[in-house]
């Protein structure tokens, strides 16, 4: 990328899960420059049921160890069980020994003390990372296996490679689908962002999530846009909300009103903006484009 020509990067985020996150990622990719995109919400990943992504490129995500017991080595001693804190050996018919890879954490306590050295200690595979081709460009994304750990190390691989084509490309802007909440995935998708989008809902645990996760992004020293989804479902809790972000000097650039349309985009693997007209895709679009010229 020249030097004159800086790459923008947007992350959506919100307090908990069903806010609209993933639907108005959707919605901007389909008004933005060229981009590229990155889905971050690995333990729930779902933005490619929206832009139906051909997958040209998969790795395994492997993250920490995992013990295996082979059992014709195993003298059903017990003594791999006797230490192990998180009660992980199971004590099979034959008196020897397997483990529940679930309640296993990798510690390797069982492996030193093994007399027979019939346990082993390799690689955790957690899941997959994808670059695929979409209609609005390339995406990163991620499928971390149930039981599978470090979803925020995941995340930064995600970005990193999203960002890493990004560049090559010369895009204007990297757009992330963020996971929901506070944790540990959110901290690692929004450093060193250039802007974070919250999207909320007009309700009490809407206003809490909100502050919750404002005061993240701020910590980090980004800027945060607020928009309000379904803002029609209690409009007092609305101005409420709009009142609580210009009080704490973040931007409130608008709000969405309650529309079915949005579900039966998604049921048709569509973008709002490619799907809805009128109000709501105005709403959007006014919203996407206070955010851009911020940036």
């Amino acid at each position: 990328m020249s030097k004159d020509k800086k790459l923008k990067e947007l992350v959506v985020l919100s307090g908990k899960g069903g806010t609209g996150k993933t639907t108005l990622t959707a919605a901007f990719a389909a008004l933005a420059p060229s981009l590229v995109l990155a889905d971050c919400d690995v333990d729930a990943a779902d933005l490619h049921l929206i832009l139906s992504p051909e997958v040209l490129q998969t790795a395994d995500f492997i993250e920490g160890k995992e013990a295996i017991v082979e059992r014709s080595l195993c003298s059903g001693c017990g003594l791999c069980s006797e230490v192990c804190r998180f009660d992980a050996f199971i004590e099979e018919s034959d008196g020897t020994y397997s483990i529940d890879p679930v309640r296993c954490e990798g510690c390797g306590v069982c492996v030193r003390v093994c007399p027979e050295k019939a346990i082993k200690f390799e690689d955790r595979y957690c899941g997959k990372w994808m670059i695929s081709d979409t209609r609005f460009g390339t995406m990163v994304h991620a499928r971390l296996e149930a039981a599978g750990e470090n979803s925020g190390l995941l995340v930064s691989l995600v970005r990193k490679e999203a960002r890493r084509i990004a560049l090559e490309h010369e895009k204007d802007l990297l757009l992330v689908d963020g996971p929901p909440g506070i944790g540990c995935p959110v901290i690692s998708s929004v450093t060193g962002a250039d802007a974070v989008v919250l999207i909320t809902e007009p309700s009490v645990s809407g206003m809490h999530d909100l502050e919750r996760v404002s005061t993240l992004a701020k910590n980090f020293g980004i800027p945060v846009f607020v928009c309000v989804n379904k803002a029609d479902i209690d409009i007092t809790m609305t101005e409420a909300i709009k009142q609580q972000v210009i009080d704490s000097k973040n931007h409130f650039v608008g709000t969405i009103p309650y529309d079915e349309a949005m579900v039966q985009a998604q049921m048709r693997a569509l973008s709002a903006i490619e799907f809805i007209t009128g109000e709501t895709r105005d709403r959007i679009e006014q919203i996407w484009e206070q955010i851009w010229r911020a940036m």
